[in-house]
């Protein structure tokens, strides 16, 4: 950075340094009163000496709010990042960080964290403790699980978790009832999830007796080969009561929230006839009025709703 740019713009507010190769930024920086925005991407920024000494004691420390080192060459988050306490965005995407610093809870006023397109294999529960956070990405990194604690971020509005390698998420995460966006894809968790709910057609043999058992097509054990007969009395009837249907081999897996108790609601595996049978559905042993019906399959129209939101990301 020039020498004396304090003097020559002393109520600058905004700085744009991106794209222009800087490995250093200078002590000039620490004597801008008024700078609120630091922009520094794609640079080679993350060597000994990137950031000025002193940068927690100066005046920039409590100005700063919006902080840009997208694309440059850190391996870990400089600590003294961590002492800038006004900081509402920080952006540290595409660099070579391997993990997150727990003390990225001192961070209390940050609203936007970017660590994409890192090597991050772990998040650590003092994440949690980041009461303004709204927008979390964690997108293309290495990352195996989610600590529950991450169901405290009551702020939390966007969660950008895909292209890592997460087979599960935690309960609690439903916790986060102010989520708007939950991006997944690229997780094996969610390529199993699909793969699971691939629907195979029918056969003839399967499209045959599903006929026979929805219209009542009267038979006797002497009309069929004894194999037909054990196989018509496999037919399975269809959870969704407006549908009426049999399945025998070929179904569809759907999912169910359900509560449980009036404390919990329960991930229940249900299976339809076909894809079309998609309507909202009850179970099979659940007797209730029908309003309770009604209840029971807004409900389900709701959480349908919400898990394509999830698996679209």
């Amino acid at each position: 950075l020039p020498a004396g740019l304090s003097q020559w713009f002393p109520a600058l507010e905004v700085l744009d340094v991106s794209g222009t190769g800087l490995t250093e930024m200078g002590t000039e920086l620490l004597s801008l009163p008024c700078l609120h925005t630091l922009l520094a991407k794609n640079n080679r920024l993350g060597g000994p000496g990137s950031l000025p000494k002193g940068l927690e004691q100066a005046p920039l420390a409590r100005s700063l709010r919006v902080l840009n080192l997208s694309g440059n060459r850190f391996s870990e988050v400089p600590p003294a990042l961590l002492q800038l306490r006004g900081l509402r965005s920080l952006s540290l995407g595409g660099n070579r960080l391997h993990g997150i610093p727990p003390d990225i809870q001192e961070l209390h006023s940050l609203e936007f964290l970017y660590l994409g397109g890192n090597f991050i294999t772990a998040i650590p529960p003092e994440l949690a403790k980041l009461p303004s956070l709204r927008y979390l990405v964690l997108c293309d990194n290495k990352i195996q699980s989610i600590p529950p604690q991450l169901a405290q971020l009551h702020s939390l509005r966007s969660l950008s978790l895909h292209n890592n390698l997460l087979t599960y998420l935690p309960r609690e995460i439903l916790n986060l009832v102010h989520l708007e966006e939950l991006s997944l894809r690229g997780n094996p968790l969610v390529v199993r999830f699909v793969r699971d709910l691939t629907y195979n057609p029918p056969s003839l043999q399967e499209l045959a007796g599903r006929t026979v058992k929805t219209r009542n097509v009267p038979f006797a054990p002497s009309d069929l080969p004894d194999s037909l007969v054990r196989y018509l009395s496999l037919a399975s009837n269809c959870p969704n009561p407006k549908c009426g249907g049999v399945y025998f081999d070929s179904c569809v897996r759907q999912i169910k929230f359900v509560d449980f108790c009036g404390k919990y609601r329960l991930p229940l595996m249900h299976y339809l006839c076909s894809p079309e049978c998609s309507s909202p559905f009850s179970s099979a042993s659940q007797s209730s009025t029908s309003q309770s019906e009604s209840d029971s399959e807004d409900e389900a129209s709701v959480a349908a709703h919400r898990m394509q939101k999830v698996l679209l990301g």
